[in-house]
């Protein structure tokens, strides 16, 4: 499951709480923490953006990695 590049769109992302959902054609929504999105300094998404991520599978499901904006 893992290694694969995917594309997504930001569903939502709490930028305090440091999380949100991504949603992916084909998939369920993928899980997003700050630390797997691609960049320096403060790492944040916006609902709507375009996104290509990796997904691994997380503790409580499907978990995007490698995250990078579009």
């Amino acid at each position: 499951m893992s290694g694969q590049l995917v594309s997504g769109i930001v569903k939502w992302f709490n930028d305090e709480k440091g999380f949100g959902f991504i949603e992916r054609e084909g998939g369920p929504d993928v899980f997003v923490h700050f630390r797997s999105i691609n960049g320096s300094g403060r790492r944040t998404l916006q609902e709507g953006q375009k996104v290509t991520f990796e997904v691994t599978q997380g503790q409580k499901g499907p978990q995007a990695e490698n995250v990078t904006p579009v």
